[in-house]
C-alpha cells in the first residue's frame, strides 16, 4: 500500500517541516537563524520541478535517462532556472558508454514445456548486452547444482577451459560465482555460443546476501554481441534440466562514447574557500521517467538553490545535477575526477540526495560516524558532524529515523573516496520494509520501499508527498546551516579515506547498474 498524504497533510506537515525549530540543529557560531530562510523553500514549488521532469519524460519517450533528449531536456530546464536565479552554471560534458533496450526482451522455453518469464521478475537484461533473437539448446557450464553452502563456490564460464564441448549455437547457461558476468560473457561468446542466461548463485540470506533472487548485472562494457541476461536462481535451476530449448530475444542499443553533462551551479556570494555542495543526480533509468529516483532529489536542491541565489551567504554555495549515475556514478566521478587538490580542499562538505520521497518510505540518514556499528565503516572526519545535523532536524519536528549506509551507490561515493565529509537522506530503493520499520514509518511491511524502482510506473504518482515535505524541510535546512556556519565539518584540508563501499546497515541503499559478479 502506497502512503499518500491529503491535501491538508501535506499542507500541515510542509508547515511543521519547513517551520522547524531548527535552533538547536544550528552550531553556535552559525547566523543567521536560518529557521525563517528555510521556510521560504515551499513543496509545493518542488513539486511544480517534478511535474516539469514528468512533462520533459511524456514528450522524450517516457525517459530521462542520460545520453537520450529527455535527460538534455532536463539539463536545459535546470540550468535556466539556475542562470535566471543569479548562479553561474556551468554544463560539464563528458563521454559514457551509453546502454538502453530498444524493446521489451524476451525469455520463453519452448521445451520439455512451453513457459514464459517475466521481464524484471523472472529475467532482466544485463547493461551492455547485445542483441539477437535466437532459439536453441540451453547448455550448462560447469554449473554447481545443488549450490555450495557458501557464496562464490562456482566458477562457472570463468575458464575458457569451462567450454570445452560446448556446441557452437547453444545458450549458454552459466551461474553467478568468482568471476564477473564480463569474463563469463566474453568467454561464452568465444565458444560460439548464440546467447548467454546468468542464474544467481543459489544461496539464500538478507538483502544483498541473497543469492536466490533476480540478478541484476552489468558487463561494465559492450564488448559481447550476444544477448546475455540475468534470472533468479530459480528461473536457471530450471533451464538446467536435461533437452531445454529457449527462446532469448534482446534489441539492445550501447554507444561507447555517448555524451552527456552535469549541471553545476555556483552561487556568486560567499567565501569561495569554504564550499559547501549539495548533490542530486538528475538522470533516470531508460525503462521510466524517475520521478522519485532521482527527480524528488534534483527538485528539492533545485528550489533550494532558487531561494537561496540572492542571499549574501558567508560560505559559497553549489549544487550539482549529476548525469550517468544510473551507469555507475558516471557524471560525479568525472567531477571529482577532474579537481585539482586545491580545488578538492575548498568543498568542505558534500549532501547527497537520491531517492527522498520514495512510497512506502523509510527516513534513512547516511551513518557518517558508524554508531551503528554494522557495515560499512564511517565516512571522512566531519561526516558525523553532519549526521547528528538531520538526526537533530527529525528529532525536532517529532519523526522517526534510521541510519543508512554508505555502501557506494549513490553520488556521495566519489567525494568520500577522496576524503570529502559528506553525508544526506535517503528514502529506499528496491529493500523490502520490515515490520519494525512499518511500525516505526507507517506503510506496508513486506513490501519494497519503492515498488516502481527503476521501472516505468516511476512517475509523478508515485512520489510520497508526506516524505517529500519531511525531507524538503531537511535540505533546506542543512543548505542554509551551512551556508552561514563559521564552523564547518570539513574545516580541513581533505585526505584519502578508508571509508568502505561494502554493504551493511539497512542495506537498502540506491542501487546505480546492479552488480558485476
Amino acid at each position: 500500500m502506497r502512503v499518500r498524504a491529503s491535501r491538508g497533510l501535506v499542507a500541515a506537515v510542509t508547515t511543521a517541516a519547513l517551520a522547524l525549530p531548527v535552533v538547536s540543529a544550528v552550531p553556535a557560531s552559525a547566523d543567521p537563524n536560518p529557521e525563517g530562510l528555510s521556510r521560504s523553500v515551499k513543496v509545493p514549488s518542488v513539486k511544480q520541478h517534478l511535474v516539469k521532469f514528468q512533462q520533459i519524460a511524456d514528450a522524450n519517450g517516457r525517459t530521462r535517462a542520460s545520453g537520450t533528449p529527455g535527460h538534455e531536456a532536463s539539463v536545459s530546464y535546470v540550468a535556466g532556472k539556475l542562470r535566471a536565479a543569479g548562479y553561474d552554471v556551468t554544463l560539464q560534458e563528458f563521454e559514457f558508454p551509453f546502454f538502453r533496450e530498444l524493446t521489451p526482451s524476451v525469455l520463453d522455453r519452448v521445451s520439455p514445456a512451453a513457459k514464459n518469464y517475466a521481464r524484471g521478475t523472472d529475467f532482466r537484461v544485463m547493461t551492455y548486452s547485445g542483441s539477437g533473437n535466437v532459439t536453441a539448446a540451453v547448455q550448462g557450464v560447469d554449473l554447481v547444482l545443488p549450490p555450495s553452502p557458501a557464496p562464490n563456490g562456482s566458477s562457472s564460464g570463468c575458464e575458457a577451459s569451462d567450454f570445452a564441448g560446448f556446441t557452437p549455437g547453444n545458450i549458454a547457461l552459466m551461474q553467478r560465482g568468482t568471476c564477473n558476468f564480463q569474463v563469463k560473457a566474453e568467454n561464452a561468446q568465444a565458444a560460439g555460443a548464440a546467447g548467454v542466461i546468468i542464474f544467481n548463485e543459489g544461496q539464500p540470506g538478507e538483502g544483498p546476501n541473497d543469492r536466490t533472487t533476480l540478478l541484476n548485472g552489468t558487463l561494465n562494457e559492450p564488448t559481447t554481441h550476444i544477448p546475455v541476461v540475468g534470472t533468479t536462481f530459480a528461473v536457471g535451476n530450471e533451464l538446467a534440466a536435461t533437452g531445454t530449448t529457449v527462446r532469448l530475444a534482446v534489441s539492445a542499443e550501447s554507444d561507447l562514447h555517448r555524451k552527456t553533462r552535469n549541471v553545476i551551479a555556483e552561487s556568486r556570494k560567499g567565501d569561495p574557500g569554504k564550499v559547501v555542495m549539495l548533490g542530486a543526480h538528475l538522470d533516470s533509468v531508460p525503462e521510466g521517467p524517475g520521478i522519485n529516483d532521482n527527480g524528488s532529489g534534483s527538485a528539492a536542491i533545485l528550489e533550494t538553490a532558487l531561494r537561496a541565489g540572492h542571499l549574501p551567504t558567508r560560505n559559497r554555495l553549489r549544487f550539482a545535477f549529476w548525469g550517468a549515475e544510473e551507469l555507475g556514478l558516471l557524471g560525479s566521478e568525472h567531477y571529482v575526477d577532474s579537481l585539482s587538490a586545491e580545488e578538492k580542499a575548498r568543498i568542505k562538505l558534500y549532501l547527497n540526495f537520491d531517492m527522498i520521497a520514495s512510497p512506502n518510505y523509510m527516513l534513512g540518514i547516511y551513518d557518517g560516524d558508524d554508531s551503528d556499528k554494522t557495515g560499512a565503516p564511517a565516512g571522512p572526519a566531519g561526516s558525523g558532524e553532519i549526521e547528528k545535523l538531520f538526526e537533530t532536524y527529525y528529532r525536532a519536528i517529532g519523526q522517526p529515523y534510521v541510519g543508512t549506509d554508505f555502501t557506494g551507490r549513490s553520488d556521495y561515493g566519489p567525494f568520500i573516496a577522496v576524503g570529502i565529509p559528506s553525508g544526506g537522506l535517503f528514502t529506499g530503493a528496491e529493500g523490502v520494509k520490515s515490520a519494525e520499520e512499518a511500525a516505526k514509518f507507517g506503510g506496508e511491511a513486506g513490501v519494497a520501499y519503492d515498488k516502481c524502482y527503476h521501472q516505468a510506473c516511476d512517475t509523478i504518482a508515485n512520489v510520497n508527498d508526506k516524505a517529500l515535505a519531511i525531507n524538503t524541510g531537511a535540505v533546506a535546512t542543512a543548505a542554509f546551516v551551512y551556508a552561514y556556519s563559521r564552523d564547518l565539518p570539513g574545516g580541513g584540508t581533505p585526505g584519502a579515506t578508508q571509508a568502505g563501499t561494502g554493504g551493511g546497515g539497512l542495506g537498502a541503499d540506491h542501487d546505480h547498474g546492479g552488480v558485476s559478479q
